[in-house]
């Protein structure tokens, strides 16, 4: 069992990742809790810890680089009833979708819920104000740096001025429009990036309503990462003795519409169904993701190909999860509102008088 860094009081914090007992999520008996879309392949950065940078995947969606409008708008009509969560990430840069800021205000009015993920270099003051008008869950910009000269290493080809520029904004219009919007950071737990530091600048001194501290993965026979880079290999739980946690709330689509079974499989080697041909919900309690549920329940996970090669299993947590996260984020936002004293329409307390 994983533990934290220790508090200000030196009292370590214990992190819980198993529990008593496993299966679909009570919100997921129905439908999945999030889909997370590889809304684009092309990006503006040579991350050197991405999968996308480290193999030839982008080559393989060459003639699909962007989910096109059709099978973005039906995988959000049907989601949206369900209030899941639709991660907006791939292999690229989201916000260079040439229709990313007419899609996810859609996907909002069909009431889905948005986590975007963004390296943060392609906002400007317009799609910043369409996005939080929109009302967008989660902005989550991945960092992974608090000075220009450890960014221009792990964030390779973006500008750090740029970054803070665009963070700052995002935040400070929240806050004076008094969007729902939960505005966080990530970083990868890599060699030479001191990720504690790290999540002190950007929660302490931009004022991120979170911090992610992520593994650093490898995602096995898929690209060329060595996990000898990793800053915390530390596992949060025993692979194959504890279920995976992603078959039992989320799915992956890619930008063809075709449904991997989990986010390891990035190559999309797996093909649970697609989108247009079945419903999301079909394909959700078809018997391929059966088969993968029984088994991990079971304990035999290790006997799925997929599941036996996968490096990142033993990451999953049942409990300090994107859930948890979204919880703790928007317990600061409200904080924040209140201390401003932001009223629900758009306008704070000084500007509605």
């Amino acid at each position: 069992m994983a533990q934290n860094p220790t508090t200000a009081s030196e009292q370590p914090i214990t992190i819980q990742h198993t529990q008593e007992s496993y299966g679909l999520r009570p919100e997921a008996v129905d439908f999945p809790m999030m889909l997370v879309l590889s809304f684009v392949y092309p990006c503006n950065a040579e991350c050197p810890h991405c999968p996308y940078t480290n193999s030839n995947i982008r080559d393989a969606y060459k003639d699909v680089p962007f989910m096109p409008e059709d099978i973005f708008k039906r995988i959000a009509d049907e989601a949206g009833p369900h209030q899941a969560y639709l991660r907006i990430s791939g292999g690229g840069e989201p916000m260079l979708h040439p229709k990313a800021t007419k899609l996810l205000p859609y996907a909002k009015e069909k009431g889905c819920r948005i986590g975007l993920i963004t390296n943060g270099s392609a906002f400007t003051e317009k799609n910043t104000r369409i996005l939080l008008e929109a009302e967008v869950d989660m902005i989550e910009f991945s960092v992974d740096a608090r000075d220009p000269e450890t960014y221009a290493t792990v964030r390779k080809g973006l500008k750090w001025d740029r970054l803070l520029r665009n963070v700052e904004r995002m935040i400070d219009t929240r806050n004076k429009i008094g969007s729902s919007s939960k505005i966080i950071a990530s970083g990868v737990n890599q060699n030479d990036v001191d990720l504690d530091a790290v999540e002190t600048f950007w929660r302490d001194e931009i004022g991120v309503d979170n911090f992610i501290k992520r593994k650093f993965l490898t995602w096995g026979a898929n690209t060329t990462l060595d996990d000898s880079r990793s800053a915390d290999p530390a596992p949060y739980i025993e692979a194959g003795e504890v279920p995976c946690p992603f078959i039992f709330e989320r799915l992956n689509i890619d930008s063809r519409g075709n449904v991997m079974v989990c986010g390891y499989d990035i190559a999309a080697n797996t093909s649970m169904g697609m989108v247009g041909q079945q419903s999301i919900k079909d394909i959700w309690h078809g018997e391929e993701f059966r088969h993968y549920r029984d088994m991990h329940l079971s304990r035999r996970g290790h006997e799925i190909a997929l599941c036996a090669s996968c490096p990142d299993w033993k990451y999953r947590s049942w409990q300090h999860n994107y859930w948890k996260v979204v919880k703790n984020a928007e317990a600061h936002r409200l904080d924040v509102r209140q201390k401003l004293g932001v009223n629900d329409d758009f306008q704070t307390v000084s500007d509605s008088k």
